[in-house]
């Protein structure tokens, strides 16, 4: 199921399976069902927006997917970057606003889905299909794989941060407050109808960023070139890229996971604002300890030049960090 004919006429037979099956995940059916209707309605009113409604929107894309790619991800789920508790909070709240769950689940299910990636313990296995991989898995109860799993890795560090903790305390509560809260400032702060508010800013706009970051798990796992490592299904998209803050780098991200950049390059080379950001943190003296794969990959480079077995190889690629702290994030900055 890869958005082929036979993807689409297959969907009533697999529908039925997995009713039949009881693996219907029924809350999580009815919010995405009113997610989508809301954020439909929407694109009916988006015409009679004001305009500041318009860069709003652009800017709560911008932001919130930040407190994804930057925070959830890059900080929480890899650790590949140190940041103080103001650089903290502000993701969080960046995080809570974009609402994929607490920081906890996501970055839980992120750990999970890199060791397990491509099996049935990954929780969005792109194996089974682009539509299972951005928004089927979020539909259907766990994989038993994917259950047993969870308990074999540490989490401790994740629990151990009290801003990660508090907010997922507060989940599932905090989400309508989260996803609506924007729309406040548009009916306060320029007039913004109440409707075009709810409907555009709050339901569309959040609808959006969701569909941005399922594209990383769908889009960047099925399309894309494989310079890095051709034997994973993980690859480099631009648009994903384009449309998630530097996201859709995937086959260096998963050939190097503690990279804090999820890039072979900087800014000027690939575009990845959320690198940028982290960097402008570090310049700050908000951030360190960023961690880069750069030389891990030259090492790699050199060896593969002089064997002629890509497994020796790779076998000796460095997944040790300790000599990319900080030293080539320096030299991009």
């Amino acid at each position: 199921m890869d958005l082929s004919l036979e993807m689409f006429t297959n969907i009533p037979k697999v529908l039925n399976h997995h009713y039949k099956e009881g693996n219907f995940n029924w809350p999580y059916m009815a919010f995405f069902a009113v997610v989508h209707i809301t954020a439909f309605m929407g694109i009916f009113k988006v015409a009679d927006c004001k305009r500041e409604s318009y860069l709003f929107f652009f800017i709560l894309w911008q932001l919130t997917g930040y407190g994804i790619t930057c925070g959830a991800h890059r900080l929480w789920a890899h650790k590949s970057y140190e940041a103080h508790f103001i650089v903290r909070f502000l993701l969080m709240i960046g995080n809570s606003i974009a609402y994929q769950g607490s920081i906890y689940s996501w970055a839980i299910n992120h750990r999970i889905h890199h060791k397990y990636s491509e099996t049935n313990a990954d929780p969005h296995n792109s194996t089974r299909g682009f539509f299972f991989a951005h928004i089927g898995w979020l539909l259907l109860k766990k994989h038993p794989d994917r259950v047993e799993v969870e308990s074999q890795l540490d989490y401790t560090d994740l629990w151990a941060d009290p801003l990660v903790r508090i907010q997922h305390k507060c989940d599932p509560f905090f989400a309508v407050p989260a996803i609506l809260s924007p729309c406040l400032v548009a009916c306060y702060g320029w007039n913004e109808s109440v409707s075009n508010s709810i409907f555009v800013v709050g339901c569309l706009r959040y609808c959006f960023v969701l569909h941005v970051t399922f594209l990383v798990n769908s889009a960047a796992h099925l399309w894309g070139d494989h310079p890095y490592d051709s034997k994973i299904a993980p690859a480099e998209n631009p648009i994903v890229s384009y449309l998630a803050g530097g996201e859709g780098w995937h086959n260096w991200h998963h050939r190097y996971p503690f990279d804090y950049a999820a890039s072979e390059f900087g800014i000027s080379s690939q575009f990845n604002p959320s690198k940028l950001l982290i960097d402008t943190f570090a310049f700050l003296g908000l951030v360190r300890n960023r961690k880069r794969a750069t030389s891990s990959w030259r090492r790699y480079r050199e060896r593969v030049a002089t064997t002629t077995n890509d497994t020796d190889a790779d076998r000796c690629d460095a997944t040790n960090t300790t000599d990319c702290i900080d030293t080539d994030a320096k030299k991009e900055m």
